[in-house]
């Protein structure tokens, strides 16, 4: 079936010498692409650059889908919305890959989910085109979470303990797998603010790490699938 969609990429991985298997989010859900000769060296031969195919573009594609869960083929691509900041600013660049490892390894359905798609599509253009930037992957994991059906419910005044297991906000304390004092509020502080107010926030990178660190043990309990990302360290080295 030969159709329209938006797509972004989230890996691309060298198959044989000159071919590129490229996993996508797209308005049709995860898609994975065979493109073939994308690294020859004779640039006659090649039909797309390979700049299309860095973390995180955002692509308009024409492309066969068998919907079959094999590799599917595409036949047009242009970038739709180019991004100036993520690809040169290490920073950016470092949360790209570590946000796109994740949501390579978690996101499995081929069907559609508009909600997701423009989540994932406003959050990256919002990362390009902002400058303070480095709480974003910690919002990011949060909020993805109300798309992957385990969001927190909403704390109350009174509350002193988060459940990380039942992801319930509660004044009793759990019987395992929860956090409370400093991380408490932390995280609490998460609950219903954005991007703009978030990036606002000061936190230290000893701050920050401990907020990344309870996000993954949280997504470790609701998905078992999901496994640590190998660019954590990197991401924990950058913003150290």
């Amino acid at each position: 079936m030969i159709e329209s969609t938006k797509a972004i990429v989230l890996s691309a991985i060298k198959f044989k010498d000159t071919s590129l298997i490229v996993k996508c989010y797209t308005q049709k859900g995860i898609k994975t692409y065979l493109v073939k000769g994308v690294l020859s060296k004779n640039t006659k031969s090649k039909k797309f650059k390979i700049a299309y195919f860095q973390t995180f573009t955002l692509l308009d594609i024409i492309a066969k889908h068998n919907n079959k869960g094999q590799l599917n083929y595409i036949n047009e691509i242009r970038v739709y919305q180019p991004l100036h900041n993520v690809y040169t600013d290490v920073y950016k660049n470092t949360i790209a890959l570590f946000l796109a490892e994740i949501l390579s390894n978690i996101l499995k359905e081929e069907s559609e989910n508009p909600t997701l798609f423009s989540f994932l599509e406003s959050s990256i253009i919002w990362l390009d085109t902002h400058d303070k930037t480095a709480n974003f992957h910690i919002l990011f994991l949060l909020i993805l979470t109300k798309h992957l059906g385990f969001y927190p419910n909403t704390p109350n005044e009174s509350d002193s303990f988060f459940n990380l297991q039942e992801g319930t906000f509660s004044f009793h304390k759990p019987i395992a797998s929860y956090i409370s004092n400093e991380k408490f509020n932390l995280f609490k502080s998460l609950i219903g603010t954005n991007f703009e107010a978030f990036s606002k926030v000061e936190l230290n990178a000893k701050t920050r790490q401990e907020l990344l660190e309870i996000l993954i043990q949280y997504f470790v309990l609701h998905l078992p699938e999901f496994r640590k990302p190998k660019s954590l360290a990197i991401l924990q080295a950058v913003f150290n």
